[in-house]
């Protein structure tokens, strides 16, 4: 097996993703999955602990995924989640275990927010099970893909996601494992989902991305209660505050359809060649008045598709 191959592995395994799933999604046999799992626990590998500094975050992650594989597994998945019961089961353990790491301090994060355009036309088009398991493919597709790409899901609100990126150290690799990543989820929709989706004649997917990079601080909310054998257990349940996540979520919804949004804090660190693909958004102030800390005037954003009209 080809080392990139073993990397894709352990970076879906230690993303809390099951050893089935992977199996499925790189369309290799169960036991080669299973073999590079146990050579990873036999080295005391921390498999189901948080990375130092956000192990994956510091590796240019878009060399290791192979895009053509996750739209042919999109593909597979998808269409099986049309013709019967599909199965949901991405664990959360490897986020509570990053949160729990920053519980009650601040950490540089860079905050991706995705959700569906028109999904309003799919609920009024589509019978409720149809629908529910289009945006239950869509979840688990999105999910997979941020977790290849060294992301965690924080959470999933109505047909969005929100995730993050851990940028407690070097700032480039996760603001271009992020934009990589949303440039991966909409290639797979296209070119993985919405065939599937027109073979039904059903509405092709569109999602809007927003990205961007600042401080922010990781709360306990409460308690989460599950039981396990017949035992309740309880532990603590964390969330994100700050400045980034509300940017984030405001400028994903001035998204045009099939469009990546992004923040000066995040555009200032890539490269040229990233920041070519960006062009500087012209936004009234009475639609976007968020305020820069740096310049004092409006925070500036940038997107895919060119000049943005509202």
């Amino acid at each position: 097996m080809a080392e990139s191959q073993q990397q894709t592995i352990i970076n879906l395994y230690n993303s809390g993703i099951s050893p089935e799933i992977i199996a499925f999604q790189l369309d290799i046999r169960p036991e080669d999955v299973d073999k590079v799992i146990q050579s990873i626990n036999e080295t005391d590998r921390p498999a189901k602990q948080a990375p130092e500094s956000g192990l994956l975050a510091s590796f240019y992650l878009d060399a290791v995924v192979d895009l053509d594989k996750a739209i042919k597994m999109a593909q597979q998945r998808v269409w099986k989640a049309l013709k019967v019961e599909s199965k949901f089961d991405l664990s959360t353990e490897e986020t509570y275990e990053i949160l729990a790491k920053y519980s009650k301090s601040k950490v540089m994060l860079v905050i991706l927010h995705i959700d569906l355009v028109g999904s309003t036309r799919l609920s009024s088009d589509l019978p409720t099970d149809r629908l529910a398991a289009i945006i239950q493919a869509f979840t688990q597709e999105m999910s997979i893909t941020i977790s290849a790409y060294g992301g965690y899901v924080l959470k999933y609100v109505g047909d969005a996601i929100m995730a993050f990126f851990l940028a407690t150290g070097d700032k480039y690799l996760p603001c271009i494992n992020a934009v990589n990543c949303a440039h991966s989820m909409i290639k797979i929709i296209r070119e993985g989902i919405n065939p599937i989706l027109n073979q039904y004649d059903y509405a092709e997917m569109n999602v809007r991305v927003g990205i961007d990079l600042g401080e922010n601080v990781v709360v306990q909310y409460g308690w989460d209660s599950f039981n396990v054998d017949g035992k309740k257990f309880k532990r603590p349940h964390f969330d994100i505050l700050g400045h980034t996540i509300n940017i984030a979520t405001k400028m994903t919804s001035l998204g045009k359809p099939d469009q990546i949004v992004i923040g000066q804090m995040v555009y200032d660190v890539l490269d040229d060649r990233q920041k070519s693909t960006f062009h500087r958004l012209q936004i009234s102030a009475d639609v976007w008045g968020y305020m820069s800390d740096y310049s004092g005037g409006i925070y500036p954003l940038y997107g895919t598709d060119g000049a943005y009209m509202h």
